[in-house]
């Protein structure tokens, strides 16, 4: 498991200095929620700049390999945080924070944890009645989906059009 990063303060008047380090902190941050620090620090630098950035400038900002923003964009784009635009005339790809990202961001979340509990009350339900501490084990998770989706179902009402 990774430890999210503690919080630097860094007083400075230097504003690439103060952007560097959130798209740094963003990218630990990122990655102790399971994502690639690459993820957390594209979205960084997209939070900030909000875009477009095209694709060759992400990878130049941030120093990475155009394998690892195509890979991370891609990421990005599924979770609906960001979006592929384009440029009238330009053939390179171009991304942006996406609208409403953090209500995107919850509304997947409430949605796979939706699915994860039908399938752990199918799977349940076919079980034979005498698998009763299997059943228990399961119900119990039943739970922790239902309520990680309503928790998650609440907030993304929240969220809707204040982000």
């Amino acid at each position: 498991m990774t430890i999210m990063p503690k919080p630097r303060v860094r007083k400075t008047s230097d504003p690439e200095a103060v952007i560097s380090e959130f798209v740094e902190q963003l990218g630990l941050i990122g990655e102790a929620d399971g994502l690639p620090r690459i993820a957390g620090r594209i979205l960084g630098l997209l939070v900030i700049y909000g875009g477009p950035l095209s694709f060759a400038e992400i990878a130049q900002r941030l120093q990475v390999s155009r394998g690892s923003v195509s890979t991370n964009t891609r990421l990005l784009e599924h979770f609906g945080v960001i979006e592929r635009v384009a440029r009238p005339g330009e053939r390179q790809d171009y991304f942006s924070l996406a609208p409403d990202p953090y209500f995107r961001l919850m509304s997947g979340l409430s949605d796979r944890k939706r699915r994860a509990r039908a399938i752990v009350d199918k799977t349940k339900d076919a079980l034979p009645p005498d698998w009763s501490d299997a059943r228990k084990r399961l119900a119990s998770l039943s739970s922790f989906y239902g309520l990680i989706s309503e928790v998650s179902e609440t907030l993304s009402r929240d969220l809707k059009g204040k982000t």
